[in-house]
């Protein structure tokens, strides 16, 4: 029995694609097809998923909603786990919230906002899950997940078991979390959230969407801001400085608003944007002596390997 129809008798709620084009699943909108693509219906469903891959000793990741991913035009050889239809509810009334991995973060901040609850504005104009959020402690506009965590719910990467960890145990850093050495899967997050004026933090939401739409390339597919913050410096500032505004590759472009961002512009593959990231890399390197690390998970196949 190969591996689909393995996969099949465990999936009963969700769905699989053969050959999936994850530029249809990932912000870029650009990129190379997986093997398979699974969508577990069930948190349940996503263990048995992932335990069957681990015995079987086959390549996976997890995946949320593709926001920080860019899969190269060769594919990535391998399964991937879509969480889209499991890990996605939110409960809660306050001041402790519980929300799905799966789970959007403008989704969370609309929840929260609605029952009075302040400390995670910050998040509600970030494009991507809340899951990835906890695992890379995202941030924004002077906020970090690590305020508002209180634990984390996690599934073991070999699928048997699952467990918690506080705070204090994510070992949280810039863009860093325990997550990243044990590659256990995020399930949900537990937040502690302040009481406050509903219709103040509505205003501070709006205020700070108004702030990303006149700083930020929202109308074409991007990752959000693409390289980490070096110690003592701004990336945006960094490629700006080295006059690579509006620099091109192809379909991808540096964003002439915000020079932290490359975006696909019209057409992008996935090559056209790994390709303008090592440019990038090398002529601010060459400028000021920083080298950029991207923010961007790269996975897959490079074509011209």
């Amino acid at each position: 029995m190969n591996i689909q129809k393995k996969l099949d008798v465990l999936i009963k709620q969700g769905y699989i694609l053969e050959n999936a084009p994850m530029g249809n699943y990932t912000t870029f909108r650009a990129g190379g097809c997986a093997d398979l693509l699974v969508v577990p219906g069930s948190e349940a469903e996503l263990a048995a998923c992932i335990a069957l891959l681990a015995d079987e000793g086959l390549h996976f990741m997890v995946m949320g909603n593709g926001s920080n991913v860019l899969v190269r035009d060769g594919g990535y050889r391998g399964i991937i786990l879509r969480l889209s239809d499991c890990c996605d509810t939110i409960r809660g009334e306050g001041p402790a919230f519980e929300a799905g991995a799966a789970c959007s973060l403008a989704e969370v901040a609309r929840y929260v906002q609605a029952r009075g609850y302040t400390g995670f504005e910050f998040a509600s104009g970030i494009p991507g899950s809340i899951g990835g959020a906890a695992f890379m402690n995202a941030g924004a506009y002077g906020g970090e997940m690590k305020n508002v965590i209180r634990k984390v719910s996690l599934l073991r990467r070999d699928g048997r078991g699952s467990y918690q960890l506080n705070i204090e145990e994510m070992d949280y850093g810039y863009r860093h979390s325990v997550l990243y050495e044990s590659g256990d899967i995020v399930t949900s997050v537990s937040l502690h959230l302040e009481e406050g004026n509903r219709e103040a933090i509505a205003d501070r939401m709006r205020e700070l969407a108004q702030r990303r739409n006149e700083k930020q390339p929202i109308s074409y597919p991007s990752a959000g801001s693409f390289f980490k913050r070096p110690q003592g410096y701004y990336a945006g500032k960094l490629i700006e400085d080295a006059g690579l505004k509006g620099l091109t590759v192809g379909g991808a472009q540096v964003s002439p608003l915000h020079a932290g961002f490359i975006i696909n512009k019209g057409g992008a593959t996935a090559s056209d944007i790994e390709k303008l990231m090592h440019l990038v890399q090398a002529l601010v390197l060459e400028h000021s002596g920083v080298m950029l690390e991207p923010e961007v998970r790269i996975i897959g196949e490079a074509p011209w390997l």
